[in-house]
């Protein structure tokens, strides 16, 4: 890695660290829009992301559980997330811990591995997720990463 100097301080140049090389084949787009995957008859891991504020979190679960399988979901796994609840201070609480992933990487990493266990279609959040965050989750995953908003909505067009 190189360093250059700016003003009185060397910094070290952390292109490399974010841009893959020229070389560098990237992996295909994640599928996008409402025909990428049909909810009916998909077996879904949920996910959620909850502050130790929110008490309800379990409740938030199953009512998403439930909604999922009245959509013809299956739901074959469950992944909870508490923000606050060892580390973080209070203004933090209700922000993700990353902004790429949402969770932290050894909730992804657990997350992936349930996936993978069980099989699963999709891996559906509570949280709504952004285009950035759904592409990554995607390919940590290893399969569709979707939030639960997406699914109300493709079952009202259905």
């Amino acid at each position: 890695m190189r360093a250059r100097r700016v003003g009185r301080a060397w910094r070290r140049d952390r292109r490399r660290d974010r841009l893959p090389g020229r070389g560098a084949k990237r992996p295909p787009p994640a599928p996008s829009g409402p025909t990428a995957l049909v909810i009916a008859g998909a077996d879904v891991v949920v996910v959620g992301f909850f502050s130790v504020k929110q008490k309800d979190f379990a409740a938030l679960m199953d009512a998403a559980a439930s909604a999922l399988t009245a959509r013809g979901a299956r739901v074959v796994g469950r992944i909870v997330q508490r923000r606050g609840v060892s580390d973080g201070g209070v203004a933090k609480m209700s922000r993700p811990f990353s902004s790429r992933t949402l969770l932290r990487y050894g909730k992804v990493r657990e997350a992936a591995d349930l996936c993978e266990r069980t099989a699963a279609d999709a891996a559906v959040f509570l949280t709504p997720l952004t285009q950035r965050q759904r592409r990554v989750l995607t390919e940590m995953l290893g399969r569709r990463a979707l939030s639960l908003a997406e699914t109300e909505a493709e079952a009202e067009r259905a």
